[in-house]
This record gives C-alpha cells, structure tokens and sequence, in this order.
C-alpha cells in the first residue's frame, strides 16, 4: 500500500531496478516486435530506427541517441536509461513499468496514450513532452526540467514532482488524484487548471495561480 505522504496524498511508489549482469548490445538495429533481454545499449546510435512492439527486459540503455527512434507501442520493463539523447522520439502507446529514467536531453518526445506505472524521471531536460491520454501511476519526476509538457486527457495518480521545474503545463481535461505538485518551481500552468482537483499545491503557488485560476472561473480582478 502506498504510503501518505505530508498533506494527505499517498506517495509514489518509485520503481526498485536491480539490473543483473548485462550483456552488451551487438548492433544490427533494432527490429519490429523484437525481444531484447538483459542488454546493455551502451552509446549507441539508434537514430531512425524502427523498433515498434519491441521488448526491452533487464536492460540497460546508456548514452544512445535516440533522434526519430519508432518505439512505438515498445515496452520497457525492469529497465535504465541513462542520458538518452534526441528529437521526435516516438513512444505512442508503449508501456514503461518499473523503469528509471536518468538525465535525459529530449525534445518533442511523444507518449500520448503511453502508460507509466512505477517510473522515476530524475535530472535532465525534456521539451515538449506529449504525454497526451497516457496513464501515469506512481511516477516521480525528480530535479528535471519540464518545458510545457502536454498532460491533456492524462490519467495521473500517484505522481509526484519533486525539485522539479513545471514551465508552460497543459492540464486540459486530465484526471488527477494524489498528485504533489508543490515541488515544481516553478508551477507555470496554461490550460487546465481547472482540473487540479486531487493535487495538492502549497500556499505560495496558489498565489502565483490565482490570475490563471481567475480567468479560468471567469473572474474579472480589477482596482487595487
């Protein structure tokens, strides 16, 4: 059972990878549908490549670039990636469960209608990140910056930002419940932020939303 945490949200649970000893990637490119199995992809270069429907269990990837990789519907299960690097990376509907993402550099990175589940997202930069319809469920996202991230539709429980910058977020028509938001300084909220109910936001943050939440209930705010 997850535990609650200070404010009455239940905490994350954040995923627990204990890699065995890997063996390294032999190169060849990825494949469609292919099954990858305590592999490490150390540095290499996966741009353009197509492994929709992959497998990834027990691996590591390390260092690779990632430029217009189709992943989509892959799934990555008990797994690292450490410093993935590129733009357009498509990650449409794939799954990623009990996986830690280290110091990422990506750009236009899409997920919608992805499910996480027990993912920890620590350092990095990640622009526009479409997370459009995914499934979050105990995810951390942990001293990274955020460049408006797209949540429209998002189903997030248990999820949680922690020394996390938030810039430009879309909310619009997402479904939230126990979800910490007073880590991510800043908060900078778009659209949707009538629907932040289920989050909890500390007091400070609630006074930098108030214009934004003003407009969106159709208050006028005038005179001093």
């Amino acid at each position: 059972m997850a535990k609650r945490a200070a404010g009455g949200v239940r905490a994350a649970r954040r995923p627990e990878v204990r890699l065995p000893e890997l063996e390294a990637y032999g190169g060849g490119g990825l494949e469609p549908d292919g099954d990858y199995d305590g592999l490490e992809f150390r540095d290499a270069e996966l741009a353009g490549q197509d492994g929709g429907g992959a497998r990834f269990m027990d691996c590591a990837l390390r260092g690779c670039a990632l430029d217009e990789t189709r992943l989509h519907r892959a799934r990555f299960l008990d797994s690292v990636l450490a410093a993935p690097r590129g733009v357009g990376t498509n990650l449409a509907e794939a799954t990623l469960r009990d996986v830690e993402v280290h110091d990422a550099r990506l750009g236009g990175a899409q997920l919608h209608g992805a499910v996480l589940e027990r993912v920890l997202v620590r350092g990095g930069k990640l622009d526009y990140l479409n997370l459009r319809g995914a499934r979050l469920r105990d995810v951390v996202f942990e001293g990274c910056v955020l460049v408006e991230p797209d949540f429209g539709g998002a189903s997030l429980e248990r999820v949680e930002f922690v020394d996390c910058a938030l810039k430009g977020a879309e909310f619009s028509a997402a479904t939230l419940a126990d979800v910490d938001l007073r880590g991510a300084v800043p908060l900078e909220i778009t659209r949707g932020v009538d629907r932040l109910s289920g989050a909890v936001i500390s007091a400070g943050q609630l006074v930098e939303l108030a214009p934004v939440l003003a407009g969106a209930l159709g208050i006028r705010v005038e005179g001093g």
